[in-house]
């Protein structure tokens, strides 16, 4: 299940606001009784999303959400820039074999 921001963002995008900010535009709080987090505060100018609308961007929240996973894994994987360039003067298809295989091992959504 998608977290509560990436489906605001993923609605905010679906009605043109292309950037939140979680500090001023969207304030989110945990409920005290386990209930999860939910929207305190609403100060864009769209329409604040009801429950119905925010469960309509599960799949492109996770979706997102596993996308961005993908992009830490592989960053991690692909090590330093210096290196990476070292790596590409001495053996550039080496380097073109090594991303390509991270790469494959961690395909997007």
């Amino acid at each position: 299940m998608a977290q509560l921001s990436t489906k605001i963002k993923s609605y905010c995008e679906a009605n043109g606001v292309s950037n939140v900010d979680f500090t001023k535009d969207v304030m989110l709080q945990d409920d005290s009784d386990g209930n999860g987090a939910y929207i305190k505060e609403w100060n864009l100018d769209i329409a604040q999303p009801t429950d119905a609308q925010l469960t309509e961007q599960e799949t492109s929240a996770n979706t997102e959400e596993a996308n961005n996973e993908v992009k830490a894994t592989r960053k991690t994987l692909y090590g330093d820039i210096g290196e990476q360039l070292d790596e590409i003067y001495k053996d550039i298809d080496g380097w073109k074999a090594r991303i390509k295989s991270i790469k494959d091992a961690n395909p997007k959504g």
